[in-house]
């Protein structure tokens, strides 16, 4: 087994929610937590930037009366992701307010900086750094990062295209902490099947889409019921940086899915509180054809918990 700091030790379920660009916000980290997953989302989310800290204590004050009411049961920890890339313009504000109500997991993505890293252990808060190869993963430590989260191919948003048996196998030649995989993972048999690779946790986010809580449109949580790995494509056009998107969203925006541009990768922006002109463009993974239904955030948790002691009866784990 990993060693695994207090945040992440001995949580309900071995899995994290990914924050979910626009779509990750309190009602939906805060449902995550009380079922036992880690609820994460991203700072981005909260706009303008002063909406931060009404979130950061609502998502606090709310978990720590449901800790007080069940004793016997407390929520799992929640996350939030901090985009490290230098055109974030909020990233000294966010970590200000991160810091200021001690989040205790950090989600780092797009750069991975040292002084974001301290920030976070002044109190004992946990980082974990998205990586997409296995020198990126080194890197992430090497500045302090406390964990990885290996987001192989098929994985929602911005995602890599190793396979999760060579990036889970690389990266535990040499690291025996926190790790969790990203990628196509929507059932509690592939949450065990995570593990099986050498992960310690799941992470899992197209999936929660289709959930009652996200705030996505009901267009986009149906696209999620209705789609499959078919619908799936993989380009940088969008953001700069490669990841997976819904074709059907592509097509609303009068583009053709299977004839995108390249896009000049200089050109990221993660500005704060900048207009997106691919905001209507929905991220999914290619795990969505596991996806048959909308349904509550604790309704989908039981299921995948009902799915991941069905897996280990079967191999008699």
């Amino acid at each position: 087994m990993s060693r695994l700091p207090a945040p992440l030790n001995n949580l309900p379920l071995p899995i994290i929610g990914s924050p979910l660009f626009i779509i990750s916000n309190p009602k939906l980290v805060i449902e995550q937590c009380k079922a036992g997953v880690v609820g994460a989302m991203p700072a981005l989310n909260a706009r303008p930037a002063s909406q931060l800290e009404d979130w950061l204590a609502e998502i606090t004050e709310t978990l720590a009366a449901y800790n007080q009411a069940n004793p016997g049961k407390p929520a799992a920890p929640f996350a939030i992701n901090q985009i490290v890339h230098k055109s974030n313009d909020r990233l000294e504000h966010d970590m200000e307010m991160c810091v200021k109500y001690k989040v205790p997991i950090y989600i780092t993505s797009l750069g991975a900086r040292e002084d974001i890293n301290a920030a976070a252990h002044s109190y004992g808060g946990v980082v974990l750094h998205d990586i997409i190869n296995n020198k990126f993963a080194r890197k992430a430590i090497e500045k302090g990062a406390d964990g990885l989260v290996a987001v192989a191919a098929g994985a929602g948003g911005h995602a890599g295209v190793k396979s999760p048996f060579a990036l889970i196998q690389e990266i535990r030649q040499w690291f025996d902490g926190p790790l969790a995989l990203s990628g196509s993972i929507s059932t509690g048999g592939a949450v065990l099947a995570a593990q099986a690779m050498g992960a310690d946790f799941a992470y899992i986010g197209s999936a929660f889409i289709a959930t009652e809580e996200a705030r996505a449109a009901d267009a986009y949580k149906q696209a999620i019921v209705e789609g499959s790995s078919d619908d799936i494509v993989y380009s940088n056009l969008f953001t700069g940086v490669h990841g997976n998107y819904l074709a059907p969203s592509i097509r609303a925006a009068g583009m053709d899915p299977e004839n995108l541009p390249q896009s000049d990768p200089s050109k990221m922006n993660f500005g704060g509180d900048k207009s997106k002109a691919w905001k209507d463009i929905w991220g999914g993974g290619q795990g969505i054809g596991a996806v048959s239904k909308v349904q509550s955030t604790a309704a989908f948790v039981a299921q995948l918990k009902r799915e991941y002691e069905d897996a280990r009866l079967r191999l008699a784990l």
